[in-house]
């Protein structure tokens, strides 16, 4: 959508008249952005461009390639586009940006609206067969009636939330038209462990913990609040590392989670902390004690809990999983029992994760190879007007509407460089 109406503002500020088609596999448009958010569509993030690229992106190569796109199609640009409509934005407190009424079907209703009035054709319930390069045009195969076209901007998405439509159709078309594709893999996506985490706590939630997986020899971790689901791990948290957890499991078929409480102490640090307030509260319980502890609290001292208090409903575990007695004092706690708390406050076990579920992830990971993208422009290095954007392309972002920008401003980018392969066919007629 953005592509379209980024190559009709351009053409028109050229004064170039031609057609501009967009085939829709569905019935609507916008299918993804309605669900996104839960509904309510968290269409980008607060910050400069910058911010975006370093807060969004953690990727190197993935940030490097944005870059242009980011700065070309900003944030700013995108709510000015959609006030411009009528869409109010909210944002957040964690700096993400919502449509003030709550309602994501009113993005994908603006840019329908501003997709008319810019004439662009819009071809509903038609999905592409092939896309095949054919006398210096392309043409194109559908389930219905073909099109011959001088310059193709594939925009379909990846493989995630597949009754969307986005089933890999666009990776299919872009390996047939000799592009690399890197396997698709789920990122912002729930982890479900082998052994389901006790019912009891379900629901609860770890405030600004760090998760740590581990498989091979190699240990990732992530920093975010993280929830515990019937089914395994949810939460800021889990969706930000999920993308590297399932990399480690491709590679190792599987990876240890583990639960960081105290993310700003080391181990060593801990147990200073740990043995200091020992010799001032000999008598207290250590399960009392854990009932009142800070959560993740900041280096120093237990005297602040900025992120609440470790939950009730975790402390018989710790307990358990420290091989200590349920009503044992601080003035019992000899050093090994004292080190073996520390460890498990430091590396609470979570579970086995096995695999994780491309189909649950908010976006997937995975697609066409960067390098074979030109990112000032998007149109391909492997075959001349051919223009690529979206999630269509290997990379994936954080948490927090960067996916949703970076399809935007790839599309904008794409779609305004498509213009002027165009515009060089017309001045060549």
């Amino acid at each position: 959508m953005l592509a379209a109406i980024a190559a009709r503002r351009v053409a028109e500020l050229s004064c170039m008249d031609f057609s501009i088609t967009l085939l829709e596999r569905n019935s609507r448009l916008g299918t993804k952005i309605g669900i996104s958010g839960g509904g309510k569509c968290n269409v980008t993030h607060q910050g400069t461009p910058a911010e975006m690229l370093e807060q969004g992106f953690l990727r190197t190569n993935e940030r490097r390639f944005l870059r242009n796109a980011l700065y070309g199609f900003s944030s700013s640009d995108l709510l000015e586009l959609l006030h411009s409509r009528g869409v109010e934005t909210e944002a957040r407190a964690d700096g993400k940006l919502f449509p003030l009424s709550g309602d994501a079907s009113s993005v994908a209703m603006a840019f329908e609206e501003l997709l008319k009035e810019l004439s662009v054709q819009l071809l509903f319930s038609s999905r592409v067969k092939s896309v095949e390069p054919k006398g210096g045009r392309f043409l194109i195969t559908t389930y219905a009636e073909p099109l011959t076209v001088d310059v193709v901007i594939l925009a379909t998405g990846g493989v995630s939330y597949s009754k969307t439509g986005t089933t890999g159709d666009g990776l299919v078309i872009a390996r047939k038209l000799g592009h690399s594709i890197k396997e698709p893999s789920a990122a912002l996506a729930p982890l479900f462990t082998l052994k389901a985490p006790p019912a009891s706590l379900s629901g609860v939630s770890l405030r600004s913990a760090g998760l740590v997986a581990s498989a091979g020899g190699k240990t990732i971790e992530r920093r975010g609040d993280l929830l515990f689901t019937h089914r395994g791990f949810s939460g800021p948290a889990a969706l930000s590392l999920s993308r590297d957890i399932a990399e480690l499991c491709r590679e190792f078929g599987g990876a240890q989670l583990f639960a960081d409480l105290f993310p700003e102490h080391t181990p060593a640090e801990l147990d200073k902390l740990l043995l200091l307030h020992a010799r001032k509260y000999g008598a207290q319980m250590v399960r009392k004690f854990l009932q009142i502890c800070p959560m993740a609290p900041f280096k120093g001292a237990f005297s602040e809990a900025p992120h609440g208090t470790i939950p009730t409903a975790l402390v018989p575990f710790i307990i358990r999983h420290s091989l200590l007695e349920i009503d044992i004092t601080w003035s019992t706690l000899h050093k090994e029992l004292r080190q073996s708390l520390v460890a498990v406050l430091k590396r609470f076990p979570l579970g086995t994760v096995r695999d994780v579920q491309l189909d649950q992830g908010e976006v997937s990971a995975g697609g066409v190879a960067l390098g074979e993208v030109n990112p000032k422009t998007m149109e391909s290095r492997v075959v001349p007007k051919l223009f690529l954007c979206g999630e269509v392309l290997d990379y994936a972002g954080e948490i927090g509407g960067y996916n949703l920008q970076a399809a935007f401003s790839t599309g904008w980018t794409a779609g305004t460089n498509a213009v002027k392969k165009c515009s060089a066919l017309f001045l060549r007629a």
